[in-house]
C-alpha cells in the first residue's frame, strides 16, 4: 500500500467518522463513493469495504457522547440493528445480482432525494428562525 494511499483511506476514515459522529450518517454515505471515485474501487468492493468498516466497534465513542448526553433510544435502536442484520443480508444478496451500474444509479438516486429532502429542511428551519 502506498503513502499516498493510506492517506486517501486515513482522510475518507477522519471524514466519515466525523459526519457520522456529527449528523448520523452512515459511513458508507461517504466511503462507498470515496473508494470507488478516489481509489478506483468496485462498487460491490467498496460496498464490501465499508461494511467490512461498520463491523468495527468505529462508532462506540460517539455513542459514549450521545449516551452521556441522554440523547438515545436504546429500544428503537435494538429493533433496528437486529433488521438491520437482515436487511444487510437481503441487500447484499439482491446487489450481487444486479449490475453494478444499476447499483450505481440507485445509489445516485436515493442519495440525491435524501440530499434534497435535507437541503430543504435545513432552508425551511432557517427561514423560521429569522
Amino acid at each position: 500500500m502506498s503513502p499516498q494511499t493510506i492517506v486517501i483511506l486515513v482522510s475518507i476514515g477522519v471524514v466519515a467518522g466525523i459526519l457520522s459522529g456529527f449528523v448520523g450518517v452512515g459511513g458508507g454515505v461517504i466511503i462507498v463513493p470515496a473508494l470507488v471515485y478516489a481509489l478506483g474501487m468496485s462498487q460491490f468492493e467498496a460496498q464490501g469495504t465499508s461494511l467490512f468498516v461498520l463491523l468495527l466497534p468505529v462508532g462506540i465513542l460517539a455513542v459514549g457522547n450521545y449516551w452521556k448526553s441522554g440523547n438515545i433510544n436504546w429500544q428503537f435502536g435494538l429493533v433496528i440493528a437486529i433488521t438491520f442484520v437482515v436487511g444487510g443480508y437481503i441487500g447484499s444478496k439482491l446487489a450481487l445480482r444486479i449490475s453494478p451500474s444499476l447499483v450505481k444509479l440507485i445509489f445516485g438516486v436515493i442519495m440525491t432525494f435524501v440530499s434534497f429532502k435535507l437541503i430543504m429542511s435545513g432552508i425551511n428551519g432557517l427561514s423560521n428562525e429569522s
